[in-house]
């Protein structure tokens, strides 16, 4: 957009209201920023000025100038980040990258195309078709270039990496970079990798096998060269074959450490280790990743797109090491116990068709205690209790998506123990358990409610006694209404509860709770906690 001279309509100072106005507006655009980081961004008395445009092919746009150099700009009443605000908050959106060649093609005004990006050993980072991203280069976290990405990560890796994949709006070196200050970008180390992850000696690029093609498809199309400069390389490796080769995080061993492997002791303990992460993996995708409307899904995209993501910090997902050896031969294992049905819709290429979402695997039912147990141990065991502040727990990515606010994905690293367990017992489903003598137990999805005594007036200052959700507990409305209607010597009535459904009350003429809380108490052994209203028996009458 901004690769040829523009035309500036007005440069004027913003007001007081309009300043405001542009704080609200970045918080709602970008809510990962804090509010401290959006009053850094959007000054509060420092010079801050409103410069309108045209630019080259028309379009009018709105930049923010402050402290010389363009921070936002506003197209279609959408607001964009500069590569001078992204370089103090890199973060700020998903960032995708590619080769330094790539960077002056991007500088004289065209689109990404996804041969030309390189696929990080976590894989590529999640994104939606119109999402805005950012552009990096190789070695340098600092962004480069924003764009609106053309298609979903998962359409990406399903076009084997081929296509346009980015609508590139503004860049380093552009004519909107030049009205600043014309810095250049600062020197921002990739985020580190666990030790685990650097199988290979330093400064090599570890690039997912199950993500990648080969190195020709990480350059722009089209583009040739030899002798050190860009070339198409031959024996392209199709997706749905890379699906097979599943290491992630390292490339692969040679086959004399495999063998090697197969007749050590330890193989077999391994192999365990590595089915329990791999369907681990493969539950946590369908539950946290994967929509009916994303099918059906290949799955390759399956393995590359969600179920490596899932993969634990620290943990390399590999099939290989498996009793299964192949992604294929276990999703036909997960096909039988009927989790996923899986079809050829192309020759050679499979793919997940539909998912029992109702399928019995979320486990059985926990106490409180329990829970809490379960996820001290997990912390331990995974080595995510923070080592300079033991209260505090550092959050993998199952924990992320189980736990964190999608606002919050970007800010939360950590949390303390009580946060922690806290929300993890407010995302589990409630339920209770019923049991009666000689019967099995009953378990309901839900709060348990307590049998609820109330007193209403009727017609003549008429006292009724009602009391609902017998059926909780299993007891049979008509059957306490006979009991009652002889026991109390007054007449009864059935009717459907208010507000609940398939549920019936039961109505005595007058004030007839203690005759209730002997039939609840002493009848049916029902624990005084589960029952509301007791007090409101009738007090008995002074002595004369």
């Amino acid at each position: 957009m901004f690769a040829k001279v523009f035309r500036v309509k007005s440069n004027t100072a913003i007001k007081g209201s309009d300043r405001r106005k542009l704080r609200a507006d970045v918080a709602a655009a970008f809510p990962t920023l804090g509010t401290d980081q959006v009053s850094e961004l959007v000054p509060g008395k420092e010079e801050l000025n409103i410069v309108k445009l045209y630019a080259h092919r028309g379009e009018a746009v709105t930049v923010y100038v402050s402290g010389g150099n363009p921070i936002l700009f506003e197209l279609e009443k959408n607001l964009y980040p500069t590569v001078y605000t992204l370089w103090s908050y890199p973060d700020l959106l998903p960032t995708f990258t590619t080769w330094p060649l790539v960077l002056e093609k991007l500088v004289g005004g065209a689109d990404l195309m996804l041969p030309g990006l390189v696929v990080p050993p976590a894989g590529l980072p999640q994104v939606q078709k119109g999402d805005l991203c950012a552009i990096a280069l190789v070695g340098n976290r600092a962004p480069v270039a924003i764009g609106v990405a053309a298609m979903s990560t998962a359409e990406m890796l399903t076009s084997g990496l081929k296509g346009r994949g980015f609508s590139v709006l503004h860049t380093y070196q552009d004519h909107l970079w030049r009205s600043g200050d014309k810095s250049s970008p600062p020197s921002i180390a990739p985020l580190a990798l666990d030790p685990a992850d650097l199988n290979e000696e330093k400064g090599s690029v570890q690039v997912n096998p199950a993500l990648q093609g080969d190195m020709g498809r990480l350059t722009l199309e089209g583009e040739e060269e030899e002798n050190g400069e860009l070339h198409q390389a031959s024996g392209e490796k199709s997706l749905a074959e890379a699906s097979e080769d599943t290491s992630i995080g390292g490339l692969n061993q040679d086959s004399t450490d495999s063998k090697t492997l197969q007749g050590c002791g330890s193989c077999l303990f391994l192999a365990e280790q590595m089915d329990e992460l791999l369907q681990r993996c493969f539950l946590h995708a369908l539950k946290c990743r994967v929509k009916k409307a994303d099918l059906p899904l290949l799955t390759s995209t399956f393995l590359g797109s969600h179920m490596f993501s899932c993969c634990p910090e620290g943990r390399q997902l590999d099939i290989k090491k498996s009793s299964y050896k192949k992604l294929s031969k276990f999703l036909q294992q997960m096909q039988q116990e009927q989790i996923i049905q899986v079809k050829e819709l192309s020759k050679g290429v499979e793919s997940i068709v539909a998912v029992d979402w109702k399928h019995p695997r979320k486990g059985s039912l926990l106490e409180g205690s329990e829970v809490r147990t379960i996820i001290i141990d997990y912390a331990k065991k995974n080595d995510l209790v923070d080592a300079d502040n033991k209260n505090l727990v550092k959050l993998d990515p199952i924990l992320c998506d189980c736990l964190l606010e999608k606002s919050e994905q970007h800010t939360v690293m950590k949390l303390p123990w009580d946060s922690l367990l806290t929300r993890c017992l407010e995302k589990l489903q409630p339920a209770y358990q019923v049991t009666f003598p000689g019967q099995e137990p009953i378990v309901k999805k839900g709060k348990i409610y307590p049998i609820d005594i109330t007193l209403a007036q009727r017609a003549s200052n008429k006292k009724v006694t009602v009391v609902r959700n017998l059926e909780t507990y299993g007891l049979d409305p008509c059957s306490v209404a006979a009991i009652l209607q002889q026991r109390c010597q007054a007449s009864t009535t059935i009717t459907p509860a208010l507000g609940a459904k398939d549920s019936l009350q039961v109505q005595i003429q007058g004030n007839q709770v203690h005759h209730l809380s002997w039939l609840l108490l002493e009848e049916y052994q029902i624990p005084r906690k589960y029952i509301q209203g007791l007090e409101k028996a009738p007090k008995p009458g002074k002595k004369k």
